[in-house]
């Protein structure tokens, strides 16, 4: 028997085990998402939970874990009347990331079809879940297409499949538990919103805990039996706990007052989304039950905004989650406080209660005057102007060509004929590389239906539809040439808008500038934005132009991370075009950087050159740079952020 590490041995990380509980207490919450480092006891505690809740009644032997009072029409075992009922434990299903559709969904039975000829549905893991667990290692890597089916499922509790035949609807509701490390990359907002609840988490910083918790793992492993026997009484209890708090829900008040409460802290908050209110008095009135109370206070309210509010105020990727605690507490300090009497009779207008001319009131000191509040504003140093990136720039798609069919999981630009994504059609293949086993079986039915049997020309391959992933590399000209600020505040900005856009579709984004003798990478290629920010905040400017050296160093990168992340290349070049500097001192500096700009295109990089040139005088280069890259050419007189981005974004849209 494998055994679990108990969820009441876990050492610390009290807010996650409460968020836990309370989806426990009521599942229509959604579910919880875990994030935070490697090694902070995720998964732990989401494997741990189904240990401790109470047994559900199911009928026995059924894939859809109907209730007995509720059988579902399509179930063969709940129709069946000799059936009986049963007490099992609650589901904790695991959905690999790996997994197909068809595993998740249901899929045509295919040993009825063989046997008896039959179309029947065989249930996936949405209906193996069904009034349990649903749990989700790293969410934030899960293929786009099966995102997709968990915020419909979500969404309406129900899986509906319509396939090979079939058209079958089953009950889904399910608890969504999710982990995921942000080092990986961000969730999509869709269903970054479906979660209740969003606890970050961290390893302790007390030595004596961190010390405690390693003791406790050790001994589990090295006895995994006894320690969870060690354990066993105080599991029951928090079993039992929570069988109480399931049971009294449905009696839990809520003061008229709270919910006044409940929707200013949402709006002091700046929470878009109105089921942020929902689910705050959901995870409100849970804490109480739990607590065994019967009565939600304005403390319970103000505990699960902690849970409830964090992960919904994130309007964009720079901005930090968390809530501000001191203006929570002062918020719920003002929310217990009894109203103030009702105001004294005023004086007449004009007059003090004295009966004297106020009417010409000086302003408070406290509050300066418009010319004293015009001179307090001061403007930013000349350094931080000098390197500070515009504000990002709202990005759309950027869509890029894909190369060649590649297994990477992007989110951008469609590419068919990937082992893995959505199943488009099935063909006729005499050698398929991923047998359509439904779609042969139906043909070999439909070709002779007295007498089944399957033959090569019956045999069909899946068309798999997925999104390539994309590397979008900047080559950035730092040099004197280039010179105005004002170009690398709009450059900065560019690559922070395009990481807006990039985070959402597992993209990478990375930058080459180039200025004195040389070229460096300053951004490798990344997902993470606050990397993003830190390296770009102070790039210089000035000195000579190794272009030839920048895309030495472009087409390097290049062969490291596409042909190793199987990404699809956007090369963009922002430059004048006016190279003065050479990799051999023996050759021409610009008819070098011609010669490394050609060998690029031989590969087939899609490139963009914008043209940096200023001033009355020009040499045109930067058009023969995007000429010998094959690419398109674009001048930019006129440039900010949010130009430059679109100018990218429909190019090559």
């Amino acid at each position: 028997m494998k055994h679990h590490y108990p969820f009441v041995a876990i050492v610390g990380q009290e807010q996650l085990k409460r968020a836990l509980l309370l989806c426990a207490v009521d599942p229509s919450m959604g579910g919880v998402l875990i994030r935070g480092d490697k090694g902070t006891a995720k998964s732990t505690a989401a494997r741990g939970l189904a240990e401790v809740l109470p047994p559900i009644a199911r009928t026995t032997g059924c894939g859809f874990n109907c209730a007995p009072d509720a059988p579902l029409a399509e179930c063969p075992t709940c129709q069946d009347p000799e059936t009986s009922a049963e007490a099992a434990p609650v589901p904790f299903i695991n959905l690999p990331l790996g997994a197909t559709e068809d595993r998740v969904l249901g899929s045509l039975d295919f040993e009825k079809a063989l046997k008896h000829g039959q179309q029947a549905f065989k249930p996936g893991l949405l209906a193996a879940a069904h009034r349990g667990l649903l749990y989700i290692d790293e969410i934030n890597l899960l293929a786009d297409h099966l995102v997709d089916v968990l915020l419909d499922v979500a969404a309406m509790g129900v899986n509906t499949v319509q396939r090979e035949g079939l058209s079958v609807s089953h009950p889904a509701r399910i608890t969504l538990l999710g982990t995921m490390n942000q080092e990986e990359g961000e969730l999509r907002p869709q269903l970054l919103d479906r979660f209740g609840m969003m606890v970050e988490v961290s390893a302790p910083r007390d030595a004596a805990t961190r010390a405690e918790v390693v003791r406790r793992r050790l001994a589990f492993e090295a006895d995994p039996a006894g320690f969870t026997r060690r354990w066993a009484a105080d599991t029951v209890a928090l079993r039992q706990t929570l069988h109480a708090a399931q049971a009294g829900l449905a009696a839990v008040v809520m003061p008229d007052s709270l919910f006044d409460f409940i929707s200013r802290l949402c709006c002091e908050f700046e929470v878009a989304s109105l089921r942020a209110d929902i689910m705050l008095n959901k995870a409100a009135r849970a804490l109480a039950a739990l607590d065994g109370r019967r009565e939600v206070t304005a403390e319970d309210v103000r505990d699960a905004a902690e849970l409830v509010l964090p992960h919904r105020r994130r309007k964009k990727p720079f901005e930090q989650s968390g809530l501000d605690r001191d203006k929570l507490d002062e918020l719920t300090r003002q929310a217990t406080e009894p109203p103030p009497p009702p105001p004294a009779a005023q004086p007449p207008s004009g007059q003090d209660s004295a009966g004297s001319d106020t009417g010409d009131t000086q302003p408070n000191d406290a509050e300066p005057t418009d010319g004293e509040a015009d001179d307090n504003a001061q403007p930013g140093s000349a350094a931080e102007q000098l390197f500070a990136a515009s504000a990002p720039a709202s990005v759309g798609r950027i869509e890029v060509a894909a190369l060649h069919a590649s297994e990477a999981s992007g989110r951008r630009s469609s590419s068919e004929g990937t082992r893995h994504g959505h199943t488009l059609r099935a063909v006729p293949s005499e050698a398929p590389s991923q047998l359509a086993l439904d779609a042969t079986l139906k043909s070999a039915l439909l070709r002779n239906p007295n007498d089944f049997t399957v033959t090569r020309a019956d045999l069909h391959d899946k068309v798999r539809v997925g999104k390539q992933a994309n590397l979008i590399l900047l080559v950035v000209d730092a040099s004197g040439s280039m010179a105005a600020k004002r170009r690398m505040e709009a450059v900065k900005g560019c690559v922070l808008g395009l990481l807006q856009d990039a985070y959402q579709r597992r993209d990478q984004v990375a930058v080459i500038a180039f200025r004195g003798s040389e070229a460096e990478l300053v951004l490798p290629p990344t997902r993470q934005i606050e990397q993003a920010e830190r390296a770009l905040s102070e790039l210089p400017t000035g000195g000579r132009t190794p272009l030839a050296h920048a895309l030495q160093l472009t087409a390097e990168t290049l062969a490291q991370h596409t042909r190793a992340d199987n990404l699809t290349p956007l090369l963009v070049v922002l430059s004048d075009g006016r190279a003065n500097i050479a990799l051999d001192t023996r050759q021409d500096p610009w008819r070098e950087a011609l010669a490394l700009a050609e060998a690029l295109a031989g590969q087939g990089t899609p490139a963009l050159v914008l043209d940096t040139e200023e001033g009355y005088v020009r040499l045109g280069r930067a058009r023969e740079l995007a000429s010998a890259l094959q690419g398109e050419y674009l001048p930019m007189d006129t440039l900010s952020a949010e130009s430059l981005t679109l100018t990218i974004r429909q190019r090559l849209g």
